[in-house]
């Protein structure tokens, strides 16, 4: 089985080719540039360097969100565009869910924070039992206070990671009330690698669909559709 795996829901771009349980190939950036010119480049250079014939793809696993509103539709349609032109099925992975299983085996809790503007995090809270990720709390949006309260009644260690960190890092040790770690660096983004062993899973347990079912998972409206509401409750109609 081999599984393709885009992941651009945030300011990382990464793409990875696994196959069963083998990373073949992963390329990951983190820098200031759109993912409309990172994306196709970073996976032509992986089926140059892997041989790979896309073809032989079973399936597309892609981050389906939550994330940025631009970085999902750029990573939403170009898995879209392969799956539709190779006739392949999508596996569509959770943002979150994918950033908690790069600390695998992690005790405690884990916590990925991803900065969503206007004060709030995408977030979810997660544990490893067994060696299975188990949910404990789904992927939400909320203000990073409402985070911290849940954590504290919990009242486990935890583990954060994601571009939420930084953000919020002075604020979680200001009032977290419980013991806390901050992953390295290696682990502490997106990584398609994640999205492809988590895809790997959900191929064998049938969570697949097709290019034209997959739609990314925004968690709440974009800003321009929340400017375009202000608009309607101040003139008191609808626009066309």
């Amino acid at each position: 089985m081999k599984i393709l795996a885009l992941d651009s829901s945030g300011i990382v771009a990464s793409v990875a080719l696994l196959e069963e349980d083998t990373l073949l190939a992963e390329y990951t950036v983190n820098y200031k540039k759109t993912h409309s010119q990172t994306l196709l480049p970073m996976l032509d250079e992986i089926a140059k360097m892997t041989e790979l014939d896309l073809e032989t793809v079973d399936a597309i696993a892609v981050a389906a969100g939550p994330g940025s509103f631009t970085g999902l539709r750029i990573g939403s349609a170009t898995a879209k565009g392969l799956g539709l032109a190779l006739k392949k099925p999508l596996i569509s992975v959770p943002t979150v869910e994918a950033l908690a299983f790069n600390l695998y085996d992690v005790q405690g809790l884990i916590c990925p924070i991803m900065d969503a503007r206007r004060n709030q995090t995408y977030t979810g809270i997660y544990r490893f039992q067994e060696h299975q990720l188990r949910t404990v709390e789904g992927q939400m949006a909320v203000p990073l206070t409402q985070l911290v309260e849940r954590l504290n009644k919990l009242g486990e260690p935890v583990t954060f990671l994601g571009d939420g960190v930084p953000v919020f890092r002075k604020q979680i040790e200001d009032t977290l009330q419980v013991p806390y770690a901050f992953a390295p660096a290696h682990v502490n983004r997106q990584r398609a690698a994640a999205v492809g062993a988590l895809g790997v899973q959900y191929f064998r347990e049938g969570k697949i669909q097709t290019a034209t079912e997959h739609t990314p998972e925004y968690l709440r409206v974009s800003q321009a559709e929340r400017e375009r509401e202000e608009r309607q409750k101040q003139t008191g109609g609808s626009e066309q």
